[in-house]
């Protein structure tokens, strides 16, 4: 009772302060009777030292005076309560966050009283303490500098013996809560951004630098996990394996931007140590397979998930020594060919192993030398003539391919019957070539323009004359053809990529295309076009001009971000699309979409050749396809009804109609197209006015297929539409909950020859309709737009 009044007079006053340390230090024991009471103790305290560290010193001096801190530590000894432990580690949290005076933070950190409470042994089993605990060693992180962080180290003969916040942190690195492990790494980049030269030999010295190798470990073990992923997707695709999938990308990205986090930091002897684990325990070990090299050293990631995982490596992390070993490893099969082969890469791999990335750089710059000095005519293409055919590949027999690969590593998915492969190979290539951080000479291997555009160096341009992209340019523009214009075995997303692709070569190599390619081309356009006038004749061509809108502004904008290096997931993506049709509306849909991004793919790139300008958006008045409008009561004509409004009957046909629920109905039938929009109205007869009348029922004039029944021929059966690409994700994936199968009317007329008329009515309306459609779109289907390649164009 007299604690309330005494607090509710003057809570934050000194002798209140000196009043609840006095009941703090009282405490012999604590048990279930007083858990509450030591809570509410730990809580005033807190809140009393937060604020006389703002407003009255007095308070933070008689808070050293009477050490509390020590009381807390005393707390925890006698106290085998979670709840206490958590609270007072919460409470301390808060306290510490809070305090900004640095003869505060200073004192807090002193004797030794913020590593009793870290070092004290908890028992994290079960509920939060671990998550109360781990805040607390953040909000202590939060506070180091160079005048702290020694506060809370040992140190024997300059040298850092313990280190208690970092090294109990670092038990809880794999906690299986996303929490804590974001905490701890925040925690730990504090500790490295404090830049003290004893705390860094201390964390990159055994056994506390173990944890830079489990980190690069544990990305191994993720990047198994991730490629066990994709090989179950071949099989099935579910949308299940797609969370897996994408759950795996974001846990495997979360930890390579922390592995850029801690190469950010600048520290020589930290980078070079998070390198080489990077280096030596995830890259070699995972381009071992990839690049066919006896070592046992290697894990089993199929060549697609490699590619990928490498990608987005140097995509993330894009550091100078990184970059250049990977590029070493990839090119080194194509540069060696002329001086012996590639036996010598099993030593090239221990030299990344050892830590010496540059003398990996060097001896690739020896390599290039000795063939820049060699005379020896090569006049073989990866075990192929230059003169060859490449789909000759596609019968070789499994050694001769196996040694291929061997002899050519990345070079020979060129090759490749899966145009998956091809299309990742040329990924990691142009992710490598569009490194500001890659060798000189290394970039010249590849032979980008960037190293065309920099270079005058003599012997950087020999090397560019022999370079890849320079030495099999028609090779990989013919494969990127034959993707665009195939049929039977690309899906629509690899055509896609073919053609991003396709445009970043005509661009940045200035390429033009020979008469062979230009005829796989112009194939591949018309091929294209006449899909899509396929669909102008489907069940969905209502859906089109608005289809072909949107498809043209996102093929424009991907295109327009030809000049950066796209997001690598489509390698992965390819791996496991596969095209299916059960022939129910949603493939209908799919299949109208594919050819309209085909075609408009098409287009662009064939703007890109004539190097054409093309409009930021289309042009054209198209007109909206909902068939929900506002509810109205009176429509100006049938074309504008609504379910509910009323509509002059005009030519309506008579008939009959049976509803489960409301049994035979009398209507009249009234099919409309206007412009973009078609509609199929029943419409019953309005009581009080003879010519008019209220909508019924509502359906789509396309895809209704009116056919008479043969037994009954004053019977007319209609399919009615029920698919909505509003039900559509953003990915455009069908909802899984989400089944709709068309609908069926049968409607009932007088005679045969009033059904036959009702048939033709509805035929008469969709063809207008559809007319429309084509009308709209007649430019796009010219053979002069954009007007024709001419032979200027052509080598």
């Amino acid at each position: 009772m007299w604690r309330s009044l005494w607090r509710s007079i003057d809570r934050f006053s000194l002798p209140y302060f000196k009043y609840i340390i006095n009941e703090l230090q009282g405490i012999k024991v604590v048990n279930t009777f007083n858990r509450e009471a030591v809570i509410d103790i730990l809580q005033s305290i807190v809140e009393i030292v937060t604020y006389g560290d703002r407003h009255d010193p007095s308070i933070f001096e008689c808070f050293m005076e009477y050490q509390v801190l020590a009381q807390f530590v005393r707390l925890l000894k006698i106290s085998k309560n979670s709840r206490i432990e958590a609270s007072l580690l919460q409470y301390l949290s808060i306290m510490i966050q809070n305090l900004q005076s640095e003869q505060a933070i200073y004192y807090c950190f002193s004797n030794e009283y913020i590593n009793s409470i870290i070092t004290h042994q908890y028992d994290f089993d079960g509920g939060d303490l671990a998550l109360y605990y781990v805040s607390f060693l953040r909000a202590v992180s939060g506070k180091l500098n160079r005048d702290t962080l020694c506060l809370l180290v040992k140190v024997q003969e300059d040298i850092v013996t313990s280190f208690p916040l970092y090294s109990e942190a670092l038990r809880f690195a794999y906690h299986r809560e996303k929490m804590i492990q974001t905490a701890i790494r925040s925690l730990t980049l504090s500790v490295y951004n404090v830049s003290d030269d004893m705390v860094y030999q201390f964390v990159t010295t055994p056994p506390v630098s173990k944890y830079f190798s489990d980190l690069v470990l544990s990305l191994r073990e993720q990047c198994l996990l991730l490629d066990a992923t994709v090989c179950a997707m071949e099989g099935n695709c579910s949308a299940d394996r797609g969370k897996e999938l994408i759950s795996a990308i974001e846990k495997f990205l979360d930890d390579l931007y922390y592995v850029k986090d801690l190469l950010c930091v600048g520290e020589s002897r930290l980078s070079s140590l998070v390198t080489q684990k990077v280096l030596g325990l995830l890259v070699v070990p995972i381009m071992v397979p990839f690049i066919q090299l006896n070592q046992d050293i290697g894990i089993r990631v199929s060549p697609v998930t490699s590619i990928y995982i490498l990608s987005c490596l140097l995509q993330v992390v894009d550091r100078k020594e990184v970059v250049n070993s990977v590029a070493s490893l990839v090119l080194y099969p194509h540069v060696a060919r002329s001086v012996g082969g590639v036996a010598e890469l099993d030593s090239i791999v221990c030299i990344i192993q050892a830590d010496s990335s540059s003398d990996l750089v060097n001896k690739m710059e020896q390599i290039l030398s000795s063939s820049l000095k060699s005379n020896e005519a090569d006049g073989e293409l990866s075990g192929y003539s230059l003169e060859s055919n490449p789909s000759d590949c596609n019968v070789c027999s499994n050694d001769r391919h196996t040694a291929l690969i061997e002899r050519n590593g990345i070079i020979s998915y060129f090759f490749s019957d899966n145009q998956g492969l091809l299309l990742a190979s040329l990924m990691l290539l142009l992710v490598l070539a569009e490194s500001k951080d890659l060798d000189l000479l290394l970039s010249s291997v590849i032979g980008f323009p960037q190293t065309k555009d920099k270079t005058g160096d003599a012997s950087v341009s020999k090397v560019l004359e022999e370079s890849i992209f320079v030495r099999y340019l028609p090779q990989i523009m013919n494969a990127l053809l034959k993707i665009l214009g195939s049929t039977s075995t690309s899906s629509v997303l690899t055509q896609w990529h073919a053609g991003w692709f396709l445009q970043k070569f005509i661009i940045s190599e200035r390429a033009t295309l020979s008469h062979h390619e230009l005829n796989l081309f112009n194939a591949s356009f018309h091929q294209s076009r006449e899909h899509f006038v396929n669909e102008l004749g489907g069940c969905l061509f209502d859906f089109i001009p608005d289809t072909f809108k949107k498809e043209w502004a996102s093929c424009r904008k991907v295109m327009e971000d030809s000049s950066q290096t796209k997001d690598p997931f489509f390698i992965l993506e390819i791996a496991f699309h596969k095209n299916s049709s059960d022939g129910n509306n949603f493939d209908a849909w799919q299949r109208m979409v594919d050819a309209v991004k085909v075609f408009v793919l098409h287009l662009q790139l064939k703007a890109c050749m004539l190097q054409a300008h093309l409009p930021d958006d289309l042009q054209i008045n198209w007109r909206s396809n909902s068939m929900t409008s506002p509810r109205t009561s009176h429509a100006s004509d049938a074309s504008s009804a609504s379910f509910g409004s009323e509509v002059p009957l005009g030519s309506g046909i008579p008939c009959k109609i049976a509803f489960s629920e409301v049994g035979v109905r009398d209507v009249y039938m009234i099919p409309v197209a206007k412009e973009i929009s078609g509609k199929l109205l029943l419409v019953e007869k309005h009581p009080f006015h003879s010519r008019r009348g209220i909508v019924l029922a509502i359906a789509p004039l396309a895809g209704l297929s009116p056919k008479v029944e043969e037994s009954h021929p004053t019977w007319l059966h209609l399919r009615i539409r029920e698919f909505n690409p509003k039900h559509l994700d953003k990915r455009g994936h069908q909802n899984a909950n989400n089944h709709e199968a068309d609908g069926r009317w049968t409607l009932g007329f007088p005679d045969a020859d009033a059904c036959e008329a009702a048939r033709l009515l509805i035929a008469q309306e969709t063809c207008k309709q559809r007319s429309f459609v084509e009308s709209l779109l007649a430019p796009f289907l010219h053979d002069n737009y954009l007007g024709s390649i001419a032979d200027s164009q052509v080598n």
